[in-house]
């Protein structure tokens, strides 16, 4: 096992499977779900066919596949190998391997010093005879070794399947337990606890471990001496990288005046929390700032320091980095800094919606530091703690109880929702569940039926959330310091913002023929306009019969999701469903479009296209020393040539594929002849054309 300062592991973040959030621990996520899974279709595999016992001469490639074939034979039959002897040769190097049965030979008699006591432990080897010998050859100049002898004689009883998974051969504890074992022993659970932990992580009931009790103690005692040693040199390493860390930040801003980062430091004068984001981060802040995702999935096991990261989605549905922050601990005032910083970082500018996860104490800092944003708990953050909690207390009726659960998310009505919830909470037997009665209290701000009139632009999605996740494990993929991480998020995010800088020509077919659509292609971006588009064409299925206050009742014509009341004020043109898709997302349903349609529009009005959502919002001019403003006439003339460059470049996908193979060109070409102008002639410009799509 690599020694833990020898590397910088970024783990998942995870509740205890205790429930307490005190217990607050974490592991290595996807990884380690993984190394679990193989190691269980693995040893399945093996026990689900008959293997071939080991005979003279079979081949191998190695000795080391000749030694886990014969290990995983002799697990399959009852008992364990080692090796044995090996001989060497200046031509061949070890050309010869004996492997034999863990009972083979005989214990030599120990001499006992005079005043010593030792443990009269009786030896398990008997002098079995079972055992394969290995000779190398070289044949066309190419190693193979050979089974030149093998016996399966045993001269004991050899064990069932739930014994010899007992035996010390195979009561291996893997990387990945080593590091949750130190993790939870560091944070003072005891070892009775840490393997009822480490089951109840697995999903296996008690004694399934493929190690034992004192195998955990024995650990923990031989690398007690160790550890400590390492937290001496993690304190050095931790106080030199983050000072180095703070280094890198100051020179950044020295090269780059729109970068901004911020720290603070402990009693002792050591740097404590740091956060930092990007010029180009900011600018977007303030297209795409209304609403938050702020990621705190992942820890540091060498820093001890949580990671948050501060994203928003653009106008074509793709994710963008705001910022991120380093974090010593998890507490109110850590994470009330970090909201502090970013709302100074974006120059005081609050988002209308925040999503975070479930964690008590960063609900509390939002609740104090942004008291006019709505707060809401992401739903892919509370499904996979859904599992942890119920899986192992419902057994067989898991699968029932989520079926249930996933309805219950997606009901469009508070009323039903309050109903199912208490049918649910009766038939599975959960009323006294203190997991229940958590997500019930916060049910206000996950449940879609309560949530749906905060103003989400579509960031509540499971697209959007690997979109994330794939972001964040760019950064983790690489392990090294704390400077190379700040520069793995710099290149991150630079890469990102080039893929927003992509000036898109994308063809958008027409699939009504609705003059509504082809009104809102010109407008919209294709994210955008993909999303209306759906609503048209399903609006199509629909039927609105208008009452007599002046509303209307819309219903599929098979009834199938029930009927929606839209609300119209012809006053105003303003519109309002029940279903609050627009209130939501910032794009009309289909209930709306429906009456819009019946009522002849032929296109919508303005105000119902969001200026987020706006093929303009990706050509932005930002100025900062205010050197320019959008009145300008030249930027107005510029603005008008993009506009009408998008909307008639969409109309064909040969007008599109031109647009975007010559544009290229072009803009190289220019680009070319202004690097190649004097960079000062005594009258610099300040702007930058930074399109963020």
């Amino acid at each position: 096992m690599a020694s833990v300062a020898s590397k910088n592991m970024w783990l998942r973040r995870q509740q205890c499977p205790c429930g307490d959030w005190k217990c607050y621990v974490t592991y290595e996520g996807d990884a380690e779900e993984t190394s679990i899974v193989s190691q269980i279709v693995k040893t399945e595999s093996l026990q689900s066919q008959d293997m071939v016992a080991p005979y003279v001469g079979m081949v191998f490639k190695t000795d080391d596949d000749a030694f886990e074939y014969y290990g995983n034979f002799a697990r399959k039959n009852g008992f364990s190998i080692r090796k044995e002897r090996s001989r060497l040769s200046p031509q061949l190097g070890i050309y010869k391997r004996d492997f034999v049965c863990y009972r083979s030979g005989f214990a030599p008699a120990r001499k006992k010093l005079s005043g010593e006591h030792h443990r009269d432990r009786k030896s398990v080897r008997c002098g079995c005879d079972a055992k394969m010998y290995l000779s190398k050859e070289v044949i066309d100049g190419v190693s193979q070794w050979f089974v030149v002898q093998f016996s399966n004689v045993h001269n004991h009883e050899l064990l069932e399947d739930d014994q010899v998974r007992l035996l010390p051969a195979y009561r291996k504890i893997n990387e990945a337990d080593q590091e949750r074992i130190l993790l939870l022993s560091k944070a003072g659970f005891p070892i009775h606890r840490i393997v009822k932990v480490l089951e109840l992580e697995k999903g296996i009931q008690g004694g399934q471990l493929p190690f034992l009790e004192r195998d955990v103690r024995n650990f923990v005692q031989n690398r007690k001496k160790v550890v400590q040693e390492n937290d001496a040199l993690l304190n050095e390493k931790r106080e030199n990288d983050t000072m180095e860390l703070l280094e890198a930040c100051k020179a950044t801003k020295e090269a780059d005046q729109d970068f901004v980062y911020d720290f603070t430091v402990d009693q002792n004068d050591k740097v404590e929390n740091i956060a930092w984001s990007y010029g180009v981060a900011v600018n977007s802040y303030a297209l795409f700032g209304d609403v938050v995702y702020f990621d705190t999935t992942y820890r540091s096991i060498t820093y001890d320091m949580l990671f948050g990261a501060w994203f928003g989605i653009d106008n074509n549905g793709q994710p963008i980095f705001f910022g991120c922050v380093l974090l010593q601990d998890e507490t109110l005032r850590s994470f009330a800094w970090a909201i502090q910083t970013l709302i100074r970082f974006m120059k005081g500018r609050c988002p209308q919606t925040i999503l975070s996860d479930l964690d008590p104490r960063l609900r509390d800092a939002i609740t104090s530091e942004l008291p006019s944003t709505k707060h809401v708990t992401s739903i892919w953050n509370i499904l996979p703690k859904v599992s942890s909690w119920f899986s192992l207390q419902l057994g067989s009726q898991y699968a029932d109880f989520k079926s249930e659960f996933d309805a219950l998310y997606r009901l469009e009505s508070t009323e039903d929702f309050e109903l199912r919830w208490n049918q649910m909470v009766s038939i599975f037997g959960l009323g006294s569940d203190k997991h229940i009665t958590l997500l019930y209290s916060l049910r206000t701000s996950w449940v879609l039926s309560y949530v749906r009139v905060h103003f989400l632009a579509r960031m509540a999605t499971t697209a959007y959330s690997k979109s994330v996740d794939a972001f964040l494990k760019g950064i983790f993929g690489v392990q090294s310091c704390l400077r190379g991480f700040f520069e793995q998020v710099g290149i991150a995010a630079n890469l990102q913002n080039e893929r927003h800088q992509e000036i898109q020509c994308q063809y958008m077919d027409m699939k009504t023929c609705l003059p509504i659509e082809e009104h809102s292609r010109q407008i919209l971006t294709p994210f955008a306009f993909n999303a209306l588009q759906q609503e048209l064409i399903v609006s199509m299925q629909y039927a609105a019969s208008e009452m007599a206050n002046g509303s209307y009742l819309v219903r599929h014509f098979r009834k199938i999701d029930g009927e929606s009341l839209v609300i119209w004020i012809p006053e105003d043109e303003q519109i309002h469903c029940s279903c609050k898709e627009f209130e939501s997302s910032g794009i009309l349903c289909r209930h709306a479009l429906r009456v819009f349609i019946d009522k002849n529009y032929f296109q919508l009005p303005e105000k119902y296209f969001l200026s987020r959502w706006r093929r303009e919002s990706s050509l932005m001019f930002y100025d900062d020393h205010s050197v320019h403003d959008k009145d300008d006439e030249w930027f107005q003339e510029f603005q008008s040539l993009t506009e009408t460059l998008f909307a008639e470049s969409s109309i064909t996908k040969e007008r599109s594929d031109y647009i975007r193979r010559e544009l290229t060109k072009e803009l190289t070409r220019l680009l070319n002849e202004v690097r190649d102008m004097p960079e000062n002639d005594g009258a610099p410009m300040d702007f930058t054309l930074t399109p963020t799509d």
